[in-house]
């Protein structure tokens, strides 16, 4: 590729407008800096941002060139794919731009190490990039036709993410990689949520969940790992604290026009008497906000069937009404359309967790002293669940 030619790919560039987004990418912003050099910049200059591009992509991590290009374009949140997204046809007009966009970008991933230096004079020592053929184009086509499993911009990236103190969604970058397959027992339960998950999935009506039942039972881990098991079909979960419920009207708003599926995810849900969250979460399930919502249900956790702690003397209490305000205090857990309770597992049963931990992640000892300690460990813990087999097993492997 001669110097004429990349200054027409850098001109290229400059013209994007659907996918201008792009030109901000660390990448992107350092191949066009050394593009721009080739005209009017010196020797030593032109091989340092020739350098520093090649740096830029290293340190993104992606094994070729012309799939860092293939990746960032598909994953790239524009109007057109917006419109995409909501079930529109983008205008004659903007899908020109896309398809000669999507040439210029093509172009781009297509460049290799010695078409770059082409207009270079130096013979001395370059970086290389390894590249590999693509097709920029038919790839984005294939992801228009299926947005509602790949999804765009940071939904396309992540597949876990939660609520920031400003209100903003942030993706999980370390996410939990728990699968359902390392979970024991629990069957009939987790079985009850794929289904209702795959029903989300497949456009049909998804009920609420409510998980309920004794602290270490797994009821967290079921549900990232259902997402783990189905994020490639498009399912995202969203983690939404107690005292971030009034934000869901606009969290809803947020994801009612994108074409994933979303879980908002309440862990560890309870609540005082005369909580105003208690209040806000009332509104949203029994209210027509959370159904107008084809795309997301609430899953939330408690370890309490009825969500709000009450003493005796809330039952004691001068309330006119009280056995109103009693049963709208119990009711809420109703609200939710399947509530499944996680119990602590028997003798039998955390032992089977145990050993299958123990066999998954290379403990060597014979059964009879793994199951004696596991027992000892149990008793120590308050009692038998899956969090102790879990955290009886961390003990052995940190010894």
């Amino acid at each position: 590729m001669k110097s004429k030619e990349l200054f027409r790919l850098n001109i290229g560039l400059q013209s994007l407008a659907i996918f201008r987004n792009l030109l901000k990418d660390p990448v992107i912003a350092a191949l066009r800096e050394y593009l721009e050099d080739l005209e009017t910049g010196e020797t030593a200059r032109s091989v340092s941002r020739y350098a520093g591009f090649v740096s830029a992509f290293y340190a993104a991590g992606t094994p070729a060139f012309s799939r860092y290009v293939e990746r960032i374009v598909g994953d790239d949140e524009n109007p057109c794919i917006r419109l995409i997204g909501r079930g529109e046809t983008p205008s004659p007009e903007m899908a020109r731009c896309v398809a000669g966009e999507l040439e210029i970008l093509q172009a781009v991933a297509s460049l290799t190490p010695s078409q770059l230096r082409q207009g270079l004079d130096w013979d001395g020592y370059l970086p290389e990039f390894p590249t590999e053929p693509v097709d920029v184009v038919a790839s984005y086509r294939q992801r228009c036709e299926n947005i509602g499993q790949y999804g765009y911009g940071i939904y396309a990236r992540h597949p876990m993410f939660y609520i920031s103190g400003e209100n903003q969604i942030v993706p999980v970058h370390n996410p939990d990689k728990i699968r359902l397959s390392s979970l024991i027992d629990y069957k009939r339960e987790q079985q009850i949520i794929l289904d209702n998950t795959m029903a989300l999935l497949s456009g049909k009506p998804a009920a609420n969940i409510l998980l309920t039942g004794d602290a270490g039972t797994g009821k967290s881990s079921t549900v990232k790992a259902v997402v783990n098991e189905l994020s490639h079909l498009g399912l995202r979960i969203l983690e939404v604290r107690k005292e971030q419920l009034h934000s869901i009207p606009a969290i809803l708003d947020e994801l009612n026009s994108n074409p994933l599926k979303f879980i908002l995810f309440i862990d560890d849900l309870s609540f005082q008497k005369d909580d105003d969250n208690f209040s806000a979460l009332k509104a949203i399930l029994e209210g027509s906000v959370s159904a107008r919502s084809r795309n997301v249900v609430i899953y939330a956790t408690s370890n309490r069937r009825h969500l709000v702690k009450e003493s005796f003397s809330n039952r004691d209490g001068d309330d006119v009404h009280r056995n109103d305000t009693m049963q709208e205090m119990l009711s809420l857990s109703e609200r939710f359309g399947i509530q499944i309770t996680f119990q602590k597992p028997d003798k039998k049963t955390y032992l089977d967790i145990v050993r299958h931990l123990a066999k998954d992640r290379g403990v060597e000892m014979p059964v009879e002293e793994l199951e004696a300690q596991a027992e000892r460990f149990a008793l120590g813990r308050g009692g038998r669940s899956a969090r102790a087999a879990t955290q009886f097993i961390d003990s052995l492997l940190a010894k």
